[in-house]
């Protein structure tokens, strides 16, 4: 089947296309939503700029569509881009939601709209098994912004791996931190992974923190070859 992935560079996104690669879709498009809001409530914001060059990692063509990220109204350029997406031959939209019943109702109302399958392969995924699959899978994601009690300015830009989980894990029970960030309590990028033709270096990157919350931003970075 002809799909595409909705796609911001993030954890959920990356094993959204990995999902799709494993069930032997054709991925024809990544489509990314860059949103001019900060505080969409609909798309990722921090480093959407980086999935031009984590598409060409991939070796999968990007659509991308600016949005201004009012709320609902932001919905409206991503109706427009499914039916762009339907135009050029895509069936079903591949989607990393877990339990965002917000984000999740209101692809799927636009996929029925427009005629294109919605499918959320990690949807109520046991988030602690996701997570350790993600580092077992052999990605490389690294946190890139963070906003919760217990991720202090130390989390950011740092590698997820299984001691990271652990103490994820201990922040979940003490803080309530969810262990797979649904809470918004932090945000990933993809830099590498199994399904990655060439990985990312990041060359430069600034740190900024407010209070109690902070992001990690990439100034530059550049494709590698990966090591056989």
């Amino acid at each position: 089947m002809n799909v595409a992935v909705l796609f911001s560079g993030g954890k959920d996104s990356t094993m959204a296309v990995y999902a799709a690669l494993d069930a032997k879709e054709d991925v024809k498009y990544l489509l990314s939503m860059k949103s001019k809001n900060d505080e969409s409530y609909m798309f990722h914001v921090p480093n959407i700029h980086i999935t031009d060059l984590l598409s060409q990692a991939l070796d999968i063509p990007l659509m991308s569509v600016e949005t201004d990220g009012v709320k609902e109204e932001e919905l409206k350029d991503l109706r427009k881009a499914f039916i762009d997406l339907k135009n050029l031959g895509v069936e079903a939209i591949y989607t990393g939601a877990l339990y965002s019943v917000y984000q999740k109702s209101r692809i799927e109302r636009l996929g029925e709209e427009v005629g294109l399958k919605i499918i959320s392969p990690y949807w109520h995924v046991d988030e602690l098994e996701y997570m350790r699959k993600i580092v077992s899978l052999g990605f490389k994601i690294i946190i890139c912004g963070v906003a919760a009690w217990g991720l202090d300015e130390s989390w950011l830009g740092r590698v997820i791996d299984d001691e990271t989980i652990d103490e994820l894990v201990k922040l979940n029970e003490k803080y309530y931190v969810d262990i797979a960030f649904e809470g918004g309590e932090a945000e990933t990028l993809a830099v590498d992974g199994p399904i990655f033709k060439k990985r990312v270096e990041i060359l430069k990157y600034k740190k900024e923190w407010h209070l109690d919350s902070g992001v990690y931003i990439i100034e530059d970075a550049i494709l590698e070859d990966k090591e056989l």
